[in-house]
């Protein structure tokens, strides 16, 4: 795990680097998703345009990486994640996105966000595991 800090508003730009950066290292882009939690990502908007079936057809046809919302991405996962916490559409339903993102890698999770949206969404104990101080 690793968490990068940044503000919610570089938290994409952020997580678009380090998903970059997973690629190069040699991660297959079918190991990799890119999710958010507030506003969904430019690419997955560009691909949902083309309607459902095409967008959900780039979740298994491993030409690049996934990007999605934490929210539909549930009971799903990647060996690689990058979250991008840039926010939380509904503030009630902050800590259930925040579980779901943190939950759906098997191997590596990048963290991109705001330390301080961590600690008010998550508490001590998950900013710790984090290392956030």
């Amino acid at each position: 795990m690793r968490f990068v800090p940044c503000t919610s508003d570089e938290a994409v730009s952020v997580a678009d680097d380090e998903a970059v950066a997973l690629l190069d290292q040699g991660w297959a882009p079918e190991h990799v998703a890119l999710l958010t939690t507030g506003r969904r990502h430019p690419k997955q908007v560009e691909q949902q345009a083309h309607g459902q079936d095409a967008y959900w057809a780039t979740y298994w046809d491993g030409q690049d990486l996934f990007y999605g919302h934490v929210l539909g991405f549930k009971g799903l996962e990647r060996p690689a994640v990058v979250l991008a916490v840039n926010g939380f559409r509904s503030p009630e339903r902050a800590a259930e996105m925040l579980y779901v993102g943190l939950s759906r890698a098997r191997d590596l999770l990048v963290v991109c966000a705001d330390p301080g949206l961590i600690r008010a969404t998550a508490g001590p104990d998950v900013s710790a595991r984090l290392g956030i101080a």
